[in-house]
């Protein structure tokens, strides 16, 4: 068997041949004129010479690198530039295409540094002058490309030197300032103030730490001494020396003296004894508001809870209010002494806090000191290079020096040869011919082979089922009907028993019983497929059915010898109730029974999405063992999306010469984005070029007919039978 790419090919040359004709016989023909066309006239070559400059003892660091850049850059594309051509072409007055004609050819790295340019033009004078210009305008871009480096370089550093220098003095202002900030320490650190204020803070702490220990233990014995800490002291001290405590507390001393004299012979309840207890509460409060005044106001005591406490902390005899005093004065230097200490302590810190700091600080400038040098030395070289720039600006040259004045030569060109000319057209015909019908069968995005069809579905994660051979009727050899294998001896039936098969083997938990047979385009053979696997499972034993839902199309039961039930036009919707058993037995197949299509329907949106659609799929799947729905085409519509959910899965239907690939790509996408809604059990290759054995004619006369249709139908050729349609218009394959 011939491979798939050569069946493709000829396949698409019987459809384009015309084609590849005419593209062939314009090829020769285009040989043709070109081999009876005059010789060109002679032309005139001129040729010279540029070499590689080597410039004088350079003052400069930076000339020898530019004039190195400069040679690396010497390469036809930067020679003959369109603004070089367009110079000389305006100067000489010719097309500046003519003079973008002319060639250089570059040294190899191991050849001398000659560069020899050429140039083609039909008057010799001309093209001696134009190579002339050409060569003093490669020598002046040359230089130019030249100075325009330094240029550049100059032009940036001039650009960089105001931030660098700007850089350079933040830098010295930040050292000097932070010398005038810290520079104090690291003075104090060489002359040795700063240990000398240690050692002294130190010394001020110990003997301010003993006079404490002196005063807390003077302090400590006057307590124990007056019975009173520093504070109460203060207090007592306070309200003893006061005349108006010292009065209220007699006023109070002489009314309780009287008091105690009248409880002698007077009750408590007494008007007398009770005027005594107010006289007594009113002093009281007036001793308590006083001795607040006296103790809250500088802040040194607490405030006395009774007057009670009052009377006895004010009545501090003439020594005790002495050592009171005492106590007092030796508190305050106490307070004084620890300032003293604190402040001293602190002296430490700070001085041991410069010690600590010393080589952080020194650290630190002398990082600010490096920077410093840093940018110190990269504005010198910066002002180096600058002036060595500026000397090699003034220094440059170009690379390119005129070795050679330009030399002509006259370029006769032979006539053509015929025999050449037109051999050369022909395989250049035979070339264009075959890649014009070969990219216009590509471009026409069908599958022309059984190869081709297998591959498409193969490459979604379809798997091909089943491969179904061109059908033709043996007693006419007629390939244009609708042709269904109702007979038992059909060479057909094992293709559609084997693909029955494959079918049952496909379920993982049970074998399909309810499955929906569609294409992904329109002629692809999805009805035939329909009835001769449904006959196929009936010729198995398999009570089977065919349900007709493609309500956009007429039924086809005619081919299995129905004839169509004029009450289902009428009412459509009602044709599929169960109630109504509109399965008709077919003649001449034993267990299988149709249900005719009422279409087509210009509601059959609603019949497909019908109840009665739904029962009547239920009622069969009780009651066959084998049903087989004929849908219409998913690039048609979308009833078998949704016919499809009511059963167990989806039969895809190709055909060589109609299915297209870009159309399977599309609904397989479809397919997977459902998921889990959508089951694909496989798919079917319709059409195929299969060899078969046909049966003998009744009549020797068809014998010749017979082997002439079987030869089309063998042949690599087979784009004849892909084109075949029924008598009515309709292709046979449905």
């Amino acid at each position: 068997m011939a491979p798939s790419i050569v069946k493709r090919y000829a396949i698409a040359f019987n459809q384009y041949k015309v084609v590849g004709f005419v593209a062939f016989a314009l090829c020769v023909a285009g040989a043709g004129l070109l081999s009876l066309s005059e010789p060109p006239p002679p032309s005139y070559k001129a040729t010279s010479a540029l070499a590689g400059s080597t410039p004088a003892i350079p003052l400069s660091t930076t000339g020898p690198v530019i004039h190195e850049e400069g040679k690396a850059a010497l390469t036809e594309e930067f020679l003959i530039d369109q603004q070089v051509i367009e110079s000389v072409a305006s100067q000489v007055g010719v097309d500046p295409k003519q003079v973008a004609s002319a060639s250089v050819r570059l040294p190899a790295p191991e050849e001398p540094p000659f560069y020899y340019v050429t140039y083609k033009d039909s008057t010799p004078e001309r093209a001696e002058t134009v190579l002339g210009l050409l060569m003093e305008a490669m020598v002046a871009k040359s230089l130019a490309f030249n100075q325009s480096r330094l240029n550049s370089m100059i032009e940036e550093m001039e650009k960089r030197m105001p931030e660098v220098q700007a850089e350079l003095e933040a830098a010295e202002e930040k050292l000097v300032q932070f010398d005038r900030v810290e520079g104090a320490i690291f003075l104090e650190a060489e002359t040795g103030s700063l240990q000398t204020e240690v050692v002294g803070a130190q010394t001020s702490q110990r003997a301010a730490r003993q006079k404490i220990e002196v005063l807390t233990a003077s302090i400590a014995a006057l307590e124990r001494q007056l019975g009173l800490s520093a504070d109460e002291a203060y207090t007592s001290g306070a309200l003893s020396q006061d005349p108006i405590v010292n009065s209220i507390r007699g006023q109070i001393s002489q009314i309780e003296t009287q008091q105690a004299l009248q409880a002698e012979t007077l009750r408590p309840e007494h008007p007398q004894m009770r005027a005594f207890q107010q006289q007594i509460s009113g002093l009281e409060g007036l001793l308590e508001s006083r001795a607040a005044e006296i103790i809250g106001g500088g802040g040194m005591g607490a405030p006395l809870p009774t007057s009670d406490r009052i009377r006895v902390s004010s009545a501090l005899d003439p020594l005790r209010q002495e050592m009171a005093g005492r106590l007092i004065s030796l508190k305050l230097d106490l307070e004084n002494t620890q300032r003293e200490l604190d402040i001293a302590q602190r002296s430490e810190q700070d001085a041991m806090r410069k010690f600590v700091n010393l080589p952080d600080l020194q650290l630190e400038r002398e990082r600010i000191a490096r920077e410093v040098a840093i940018k110190k030395g990269f504005y010198d070289q910066l002002q180096t290079q600058l002036l060595d720039a500026r000397t090699a600006r003034d220094e440059t040259t170009s690379n390119l020096t005129i070795a050679q004045a330009p030399e002509v030569e006259e370029t006769v060109t032979p006539p053509p040869n015929v025999i050449l000319l037109v051999l050369g057209g022909t395989i250049v015909g035979l070339g264009v011919g075959g890649a014009a019908i070969f990219l216009l069968s590509a471009l026409e995005g069908r599958c022309y082979t059984m190869e081709e069809v297998s591959k498409a579905f193969s490459s979604r994660d379809i798997p091909v089922l089943g491969t179904i051979p061109q059908l033709i009727d043996f007693e006419t050899y007629d390939d244009e009907a609708m042709l269904t294998i109702v007979d038992p001896e059909s060479p057909y039936l094992e293709y559609y028993e084997r693909l029955r098969s494959n079918i049952v083997r496909s379920g993982e938990k049970a074998p399909p019983k309810v499955i929906t047979i569609t294409s992904c385009g329109a002629a692809e053979g999805k009805t035939i497929t329909t009835y001769n696997l449904a006959i196929a499972a009936a010729r198995a034993g398999k009570r089977t059915l065919i349900i007709e839902a493609d309500l956009r199309s007429p039924s086809q039961v005619a081919a299995l010898g129905l004839s169509i039930n004029p009450d289902s036009l009428l009412e459509p919707l009602r044709h599929y109730d169960p109630a109504r058993n509109n399965m008709r037995l077919v003649p001449g197949v034993e267990n299988l029974y149709v249900i005719s299509t009422p279409g087509p329907q210009a509601q059959a949106v609603a019949i497909v999405e019908s109840s009665e659609l739904r029962a009547l799929i239920e009622t069969a799947r009780a009651r066959f063992d084998f049903i087989v729905i004929d849908t219409p085409s998913l690039s048609r519509c979308n009833d078998t999306l949704t016919i499809e959910t009511l059963t167990d899965g989806l039969v895809l239907v190709g055909r060589p010469g109609f299915t297209q690939t870009s159309l399977v790509a599309e609904q397989a996408a479809a397919i997977e984005e459902a998921g889990e809604k959508m089951t694909v059990i496989g798919s079917v290759v319709n059409g195929a070029e299969i060899t078969i054995e046909l049966p003998p004619l009744p009549e020797e006369a068809l014998l010749d007919e017979a082997t002439e249709i079987t030869a089309q139908v063998h042949e690599e050729d087979y784009s004849t039978s892909l084109e075949l349609s029924a008598p009515d218009g309709r292709d046979s394959y449905l």
